[in-house]
């Protein structure tokens, strides 16, 4: 507890620096290397990493309280920070000499990803070749691997379609840079192109293994929190920084309406109803949407917890309910950022406004797949009413 304090405590210290880089970040159009080499020594990056390969192997929730607190200051180094951490946490669930391949000269390495199966998977001898263009791969330009998704074909008439996620060295893609946008700028969220790469069995990761909360890796990675839903982990590791963005957007609507003179008559704007009404609509709703969120989680640790490290139950119900909250969240905040936004006047729309910025960058985050409600609300609604689960990735 102590130790998950402090990172959030390095979190916290680090938004000044992270908010004076955000115009240079949104030139680059990545994070700038000073904000990278400071997540590197703050640790975030090693939160959910194993501790036999030099990590801090705490609970994921502890990396969705940094995410929020970066995020609170820059949007993108917020986002990257977690989908990157996370993925530290997936390789944990591959067989041993996967991680052993990555980690085993580098304990620092990260992995980018593009989990959306885009690309042509072949069949070969010891594994697969696949070939394709996989969009949306954040934090790409400085790490040294990616998670690819993408379909195994049948290997027979009665068997589906197997997906997967496939682990390629750098030295087995290109990024082309594609990312020009106008939220999440500095994500450097850019494309991975491969031309037929060989990817070995061992290093491939069933999406039906993170369902059951049983994959190869569990073998040497015994801590409970590697029995957490998949689903479950990449979920809020994009939701969370919309949090942190509309609790840094309301921050800055507070410092400027609490000292703002109207130019129409002189009165004080935070005296104004309608300001007062929107700041506290955002903070109430943003207190829900974390309370919810930390609920869930807390949940999912305790069922983990009480398995000892086997497979935990997890039922199916809550993982539905569970996966529409997360998407539940995203939205909100955005809606809260939205209602400041429009709020605050014409000063918002110069460039490189922080509640100008924090727009966009909510929007962006919106934006992902995964943080639509409308699919997953529908599938609650689905098993509520009797029906069955129709989303597996939960």
């Amino acid at each position: 507890m102590r130790l998950a304090q402090e990172l959030v405590k390095r979190a916290e210290a680090l938004k000044p620096a992270l908010a004076a880089r955000a115009t240079e970040a949104d030139n680059l159009r990545r994070l700038p290397d000073a904000t990278v080499a400071d997540l590197h020594a703050a640790e975030f990056f090693k939160i959910v990493q194993p501790a036999r390969w030099g990590g801090l192997e705490l609970s994921p929730s502890v990396l969705f309280d940094v995410q929020i607190a970066l995020a609170s200051a820059c949007g993108s180094t917020g986002w990257v920070t977690g989908v990157l951490g996370v993925h530290t946490w997936q390789l944990a669930l591959f067989p041993e000499k996967a991680q052993e391949e990555v980690w085993g000269e580098n304990p620092n390495a990260l992995i980018s990803s593009s989990y959306a199966p885009n690309g042509k998977v072949e069949r070969v001898d010891g594994g697969y070749r696949i070939t394709g263009r996989w969009t949306f791969s954040s934090g790409c330009d400085f790490c040294d691997w990616a998670f690819l998704g993408g379909f195994v074909p049948p290997d027979g008439p009665d068997a589906r379609p197997d997906m997967r996620t496939f682990l390629l060295p750098k030295s087995d893609y290109r990024i082309d840079d594609t990312w020009f946008v106008s939220g999440l700028k500095a994500s450097g969220s850019k494309d991975i192109v491969v031309d037929g790469a060989f990817v070995p069995e061992h290093r491939t990761h069933k999406l039906i293994d993170g369902f059951k909360l049983d994959s190869p890796g569990n073998a040497v990675n015994r801590s409970p929190i590697y029995r957490l839903p998949f689903g479950q982990i990449h979920v809020r590791s994009v939701s969370s920084p919309a949090i942190g963005v509309a609790e840094g957007a309301l921050a800055t609507f507070r410092e400027r309406t609490a000292s703002r003179i109207s130019a129409a008559d002189k009165a004080r704007l935070g005296e104004d109803p309608s300001f007062q009404g929107v700041c506290a609509e955002g903070a109430a709703e943003l207190d829900l949407v974390r309370l919810c969120l930390s609920r869930n989680f807390n949940e999912l640790n305790d069922r983990a917890e009480a398995a000892g490290g086997n497979v935990p139950e997890m039922p199916l119900d809550r993982r539905v309910r569970f996966r529409y909250d997360s998407a539940q969240a995203a939205d909100r905040s955005m809606k809260v950022v939205d209602r400041l936004f429009t709020q605050s006047g014409g000063q918002v729309l110069r460039t490189g406004d922080p509640l100008g910025r924090a727009f966009q960058d909510v929007h962006a985050i919106r934006a992902h797949y995964a943080n639509n409600p409308e699919l997953p609300g529908r599938n609650l609604g689905r098993t509520l009413l009797g029906g069955k689960n129709q989303d597996y990735f939960v």
